[in-house]
């Protein structure tokens, strides 16, 4: 039990929830065995083709449960902001009153008004989160991708806060993470004394970040980026129905955990796949929700918020800690110590440098650098996808109907000046980037070439190449089955290649041949160890 719940009202509320367990027929429908689930700060009943969800009468620095009517006003909200993303899981409002021996669930609206409050939600096999999927090695880059665009539609659609809110100013954004710090100093010197220096190494990389990134938080605030977002990103909060990922379990408790930046939500789900094991998961799913929502200049925060949220699990192993027992303790231990390790770690500079993706249409950049930049980590920025955002297309859509089309040199200069920009902001904040064109004109290549001097940082120039009959077919498969960013046809790959232009010998010297006949080996082309980059902290080269 956490020591800050009332000792007599959690023991009875637990006790009243296991004899409700124990009474299926209070449910009124058909349940067979009751299942029980418990969180941090909620108790879960799964009976029959339902869930039962009751807060947890506790009273913490973040969430007030501490009567009926704040537990009710805590579950009314919870329906009402996953209904966003997940209408069909959320039923409805139930209450549970009675006596031991005649409990009773009804309607919310029916019941008395000290009823205890609970969440009625459609129940789903536990084998459809996420969590689950990859643990059994199911969780599928697709998924990754559905998942990209499900977050970016949705987070395009939330509220957004106004400055007059106090949501996403500087002071907003700190106060949490001081909070988790704050807790987890107790929580490590008890239990876990010789990781205090640890934590005390990454209090002081916070403190420093937050002030150095304060006028970036208030940029993002005026600029529309703080959202009535879902709070809690990470696996065990996504679900796979009907093929399809969705989210659900938005925070409910406390506003200001969920009125926040749309880099803090993603960077959640980010952390979790690489606290997984998933590294590749998490940079596939943070580029291709960069790609829907253009927010390179998110990334200027993005290691700040990745810091966070690897203490904000951290913290809520140190709640399961002091409410567990036996191997349900041992397991929270292990998780403290693994999420601040996490924390640790992305507090630590990164090697920099900026790649130049370079071939004819249907040379296979965008699909062979794919395992490039999951693998390693790396930003990428793609011509196709930028050229059509700047006359407001999806990635995927026709650009057909646009009058005088977007393939124009005007166009062309746009959106290289668009890849420049968000390059710049990636770099800047410490990333490898890719910048994914054909590069075909000698001075495009020297303006990013020239960014890369500008930022300090290494420029290679990857040069992704086939023979013209592959090139051809490549194309022409492409455009049979759509749904690609790229509209290349074949006239415009034979025009390509037409005007072709060798790279000069100084570009030789920084370019690195990639064959795509055969299976790339980046290991091979790219040794990890001798990138030979930038090592760059966020405040700039190091």
């Amino acid at each position: 039990m956490h020591p800050k719940a009332t000792t007599d009202a959690y023991t009875a509320a637990e006790q009243r929830l296991r004899q409700l367990q124990r009474s299926p027929e209070a449910f009124g429908h058909t349940s067979g065995a009751v299942e029980w689930i418990e969180t941090h700060i909620s108790w879960l009943l799964l009976a029959g083709d339902f869930v039962y969800k009751f807060k947890k009468p506790l009273k913490l620095d973040f969430l007030d449960f501490s009567t009926p009517a704040l537990r009710r006003a805590a579950c009314e909200e919870e329906l009402r902001i996953n209904r966003r993303t997940a209408p069909a899981l959320y039923l409805g409002l139930v209450a549970l009153s009675g006596t031991a021996a005649s409990l009773q669930l009804q309607p919310a609206e029916a019941a008395p008004v000290d009823a205890e409050p609970a969440v009625r939600m459609r129940r789903f096999a536990q084998e459809a989160l996420l969590s689950h999927l990859l643990e059994q090695q199911r969780l599928l880059p697709s998924h990754i991708d559905a998942l990209a665009q499900h977050v970016a539609q949705f987070h395009a659609s939330a509220a957004v806060a106004t400055p007059q809110q106090g949501w996403g100013t500087a002071q907003a954004v700190t106060a949490p993470v001081q909070d988790c710090l704050a807790a987890l100093r107790p929580q490590l010197a008890q239990a876990l004394p010789d990781l205090y220096p640890a934590l005390q190494q990454v209090a002081q990389w916070c403190a420093t970040q937050g002030t150095a990134l304060g006028p970036v938080f208030q940029q993002r605030l005026h600029s529309g980026r703080v959202r009535e977002c879902h709070g809690d990103l990470h696996l065990a909060n996504l679900v796979l129905i009907d093929g399809q990922p969705q989210l659900f379990d938005a925070i409910e408790f406390n506003p200001a955990l969920r009125w926040i930046d749309c880099v803090a939500d993603i960077a959640f789900l980010a952390m979790d796949l690489q606290a997984r094991g998933r590294a590749d998961l998490a940079w596939r799913f943070l580029n291709a929700w960069l790609e829907h929502t253009g927010d390179y200049a998110g990334l200027q925060v993005l290691q700040y918020y990745r810091v966070y949220r690897a203490l904000v699990r951290a913290r809520v192993a140190g709640l399961r800690l002091a409410q567990a027992q036996g191997d349900e303790r041992a397991a929270s231990l292990r998780a403290l110590q693994r999420y601040l390790a996490l924390a640790l770690r992305f507090t630590e500079p990164r090697t920099v440098e900026l790649w130049l993706a370079h071939g004819f249409s249907g040379a296979g950049k965008s699909t062979q650098s794919q395992a490039l930049i999951a693998e390693r980590g790396v930003v990428r920025v793609r011509a196709d996808v930028e050229r059509k955002r700047l006359f407001g297309l999806a990635p995927q859509a026709s650009s057909a109907a646009v009058p005088g089309g977007i393939y124009t040199a005007e166009a062309s200069l746009r959106t290289h000046e668009a890849l420049a920009q968000a390059a710049r902001w990636a770099l800047e904040a410490g990333y490898t980037v890719l910048v994914d064109a054909t590069f075909l004109n000698p001075a495009m290549r020297e303006r990013f070439i020239a960014l890369a001097a500008q930022v300090q940082v290494p420029c290679r120039i990857l040069s992704f190449e086939a023979p013209l009959d592959v090139l051809r077919e490549r194309v022409r498969n492409r455009q049979q089955v759509g749904g690609d960013a790229s509209e290349a046809s074949e006239q415009v790959l034979e025009s390509q290649w037409a005007a072709a232009q060798p790279l000069s010998p100084a570009e030789e010297a920084i370019t690195v041949h990639v064959d795509t006949t055969r299976p790339v080996d980046w290991d091979a082309l790219l040794p990890p160890d001798e990138r030979g980059g930038s090592v760059r902290t966020p405040d700039g080269p190091a």
